[in-house]
């Protein structure tokens, strides 16, 4: 069986396809920054939340501590040799995902130099055969007008983007076309749109994108239940959503295919209003919000200008009606399942809540 290398392993998407490949009997090298925990236990433990606690057989994964922007990963040369001696298929995921300009440094450090390191250790160690995947986002379109198709764009100053992540991860992109074009990379590149929940399960481990404004409502109706507050939110515009077992599921496929497209897109074939996110947290929560695109500063009350400054990241993508070309992704995977539906947005919002709301009284119990 293949083996697959993945750094950034204990990350949200790629812990979920590493789950996914050792269910598959697939030999899984992670390759894990440690920090107050070793790299295998923040592997184990990230596997344990996805796993919901129940245990997986690991006999088939070996975990290691690396360095994303050191020389060789600050690895030893021997283990290197050893584990790229197959034909593997390497995974890169690790990527910061900070967005403003005081965090620049650390964006383009993580998110360029990473790569550029990430490519010269694949380079020196992995047989030529082997595989390059850089795990980017459809969100590198910036503020593209029209269809984001399957293919390189040129670089583009920061007033082309939404923010300095959309732009590193663009950046990142053309790195490795350098390296594909100049040196013979074996690379290809797989940009993911927003990641949710299981669309099957419901079950929901990201605080990100629209969990990260569900747990900012959630806790403005902690605080000010019953209000009615108006959001700086484009009703009619819509997220592009796709589930973590969809997106595991397609990524799996990959491993097993031989030939595989240059640049695929994973993206949902249906999006999902801002209007139906909005509705559905009106029904769960004891506050009521109307969108209202166009509202400024000037014009909310004490609690909506709480919300617009925690919305800081978020707004930005409560007005887009992307769309993405899926050409190449579809000769691949052949007319995927994508979703997810309204109701499973519900239900992955209505658990993502529950269970934030959960931790939030048991800390307060905890400290009482």
């Amino acid at each position: 069986m293949k083996t697959v290398i993945i750094n950034g392993a204990n990350g949200y998407v790629a812990s979920n396809f590493v789950r996914n490949l050792l269910k598959q009997h697939y030999h899984v090298i992670a390759l894990v920054r440690a920090n107050k925990q070793d790299a295998e236990e923040r592997m184990n433990n990230a596997l344990a939340i996805m796993n919901d606690g129940e245990n997986i057989n690991t006999n088939n994964l070996e975990v290691y501590n690396y360095s994303l922007c050191d020389d060789d990963y600050s690895m030893d040369k021997n283990i290197l040799k050893s584990i790229f001696s197959s034909n593997i298929d390497y995974f890169h995921f690790a990527a910061s995902l900070k967005y403003d300009e005081k965090s620049m440094d650390e964006i383009f450090s993580t998110n360029i130099e990473g790569v550029e390191n990430s490519i010269k250790v694949f380079s020196k160690y992995a047989t030529t055969s082997s595989r390059f995947f850089y795990i980017g986002t459809a969100y590198s379109c910036g503020r593209l007008e029209g269809v984001f198709k399957e293919q390189f764009y040129q670089n583009e100053d920061i007033s082309a983007f939404r923010n300095y992540y959309e732009q590193s991860k663009r950046f990142a992109e053309n790195i490795i076309k350098g390296n594909i074009e100049k040196n013979g990379l074996n690379a290809h590149i797989i940009r993911l749109s927003q990641v949710v929940g299981n669309h099957e399960t419901g079950i929901t481990r990201t605080d990100y994108g629209i969990f990260d404004f569900a747990k900012r409502i959630s806790s403005l109706a902690t605080r000010f239940p019953n209000e009615i507050v108006r959001v700086r939110v484009d009703a009619d515009s819509t997220q592009n959503l796709i589930p973590v077992d969809t997106v595991t599921q397609h990524l799996t496929r990959v491993v097993e295919k031989n030939s595989v497209p240059r640049i695929m897109n994973f993206v949902s074939n249906r999006s999902i209003q801002n209007s139906h996110i909005i509705e559905t947290l009106n029904q769960i929560l004891p506050l009521h919000l109307i969108p209202m695109k166009g509202l400024e500063w000037k014009d909310m009350n004490q609690i909506e200008r709480l919300v617009s400054v925690g919305m800081s990241f978020t707004e930005s993508y409560t007005s887009t009606n992307i769309h993405f070309e899926t050409v190449r992704r579809d000769e691949l995977l052949k007319n995927p399942e994508t979703g997810p539906d309204e109701k499973s947005i519900s239900e992955m919002l209505r658990y993502y809540i529950e269970n934030n709301l959960a931790k939030k009284k048991s800390k307060k119990y905890e400290a009482a």
